[in-house]
């Protein structure tokens, strides 16, 4: 299974994105998808998980500013997250519940500045 993380970009503070995941390279498809971020020297951060039925979960960092959504027809998920703030300067990644285990993509800049 190949993830393809991509909408990252720059925006300025109080601006929205939205970021797409792309799930390719199996008849079966996937299960469970989340996006974590990671700034250079700290860990990785949950943000947010949707499963196959649609169940949502966000993290607390982008509680009330985002919403995850997915195609299952596409194997895409998507995350707008609205009024972008300074601190949600990261690279995002996808990750992917898969039968014969779990998936990262490559992740996607995104960098919120004036």
């Amino acid at each position: 299974v190949q993830l393809q993380a991509s909408g990252g970009g720059l925006v300025q503070p109080g601006e929205s994105l939205r970021l797409s995941c792309v799930a390719s390279g199996s008849r079966i498809p996937v299960d469970a998808m989340r996006w974590y971020r990671q700034v250079p020297g700290d860990q990785r951060e949950f943000v947010a998980v949707i499963t196959k039925s649609g169940a949502t979960n966000l993290g607390d960092a982008v509680w009330g500013r985002a919403t995850i959504s997915r195609d299952n027809a596409k194997q895409t998920m998507y995350l707008q997250i609205n009024d972008l703030k300074p601190e949600d300067t990261a690279v995002y990644y996808c990750n992917a519940d898969h039968e014969d285990g779990t998936y990262w993509g490559q992740g996607t800049q995104v960098t919120v500045s004036s």
